[in-house]
């Protein structure tokens, strides 16, 4: 028996017996983690409110066993607050859904690796719902961003600009989700799409990190990237995210 203290996102709570729930976190050390909240739906409870979806919080877990996670689930003891982003993101519809659909492409792409650190993806969720919340930039342009850069970090970055097959300096003119993203006319496959140059630039740049490029873009290319990435995402996950069937386009 042991305690641990790490910190994470509250990427799901579901509901356990009368009053607990079973959380699901992406920690900063321990990658994916689920842990029993006890009494949580009470409405006496001290940290119910600490441990709901989109919640940064410090963590201390009570383990059965000398290794983490130990035989079972673990019991969350202690949470403490360090970013509250959920209210914030539920006056804004696209916000929240914005926000749903990062936390289920968060969990999706490191529960494989349940237990193994998963930083760069940590990173990477905190930075995206700040983002989100503090409506610096458009949510759909926060989530597409956040969907390729998750991809790249998985070992699935595509490419917008030189081709994903034999390297031919871009710009090419073809997408394929199969193929990695652009590639040249010798190398382009049946279903191959042939998007805007204004698209597959908006692409990079959110891939990039280049919000001046992004934020200039305009909505017509801004629906077409999204088709583009939702497609790239269900291609490598191999089913698609249910939560971005909700998510509001610009």
């Amino acid at each position: 028996m042991s305690l641990l203290r790490d910190e994470g996102v509250v990427l799901r709570a579901q509901k356990l017996g009368e009053a607990d729930r079973i959380i699901t976190l992406l920690t900063r050390d321990h990658g994916i983690v689920r842990a029993v909240a006890r009494g949580v739906r009470k409405t006496k409870s001290k940290f119910g409110a600490r441990v709901e979806p989109f919640a940064h919080v410090d963590v201390q877990f009570f383990t059965r066993g000398s290794d983490f996670p130990g035989r079972g689930l673990p019991i969350i003891t202690q949470a403490e607050t360090l970013g509250a982003y959920g209210g914030r993101l539920a006056l804004d519809y696209a916000a929240y859904t914005s926000g749903t659909a990062i936390l289920e492409t968060a969990e999706r792409l490191t529960d494989h690796e349940r237990g193994q650190p998963a930083l760069q993806q940590y990173l990477l969720l905190i930075g995206a719902l700040r983002t989100l919340a503090s409506g610096t930039h458009e949510p759909g342009l926060v989530l597409d961003a956040f969907l390729l850069r998750s991809l790249a970090v998985a070992g699935y970055a595509p490419s917008f600009a030189d081709c994903a097959r034999c390297g031919l300096d871009g710009p090419n003119r073809f997408f394929t989700v199969q193929g990695g993203g652009t590639v040249c006319g010798d190398c382009r496959p049946a279903g191959s799409v042939v998007p805007s140059p204004e698209t597959l630039s908006l692409l990079g740049a959110l891939l990039t990190g280049d919000w001046g490029r992004a934020d200039a873009s305009e909505p017509r290319h801004r629906r077409e990237g999204s088709g583009l990435v939702a497609a790239y995402l269900q291609w490598h996950l191999e089913r698609g995210i249910r939560s971005l069937r909700l998510v509001e386009r610009s």
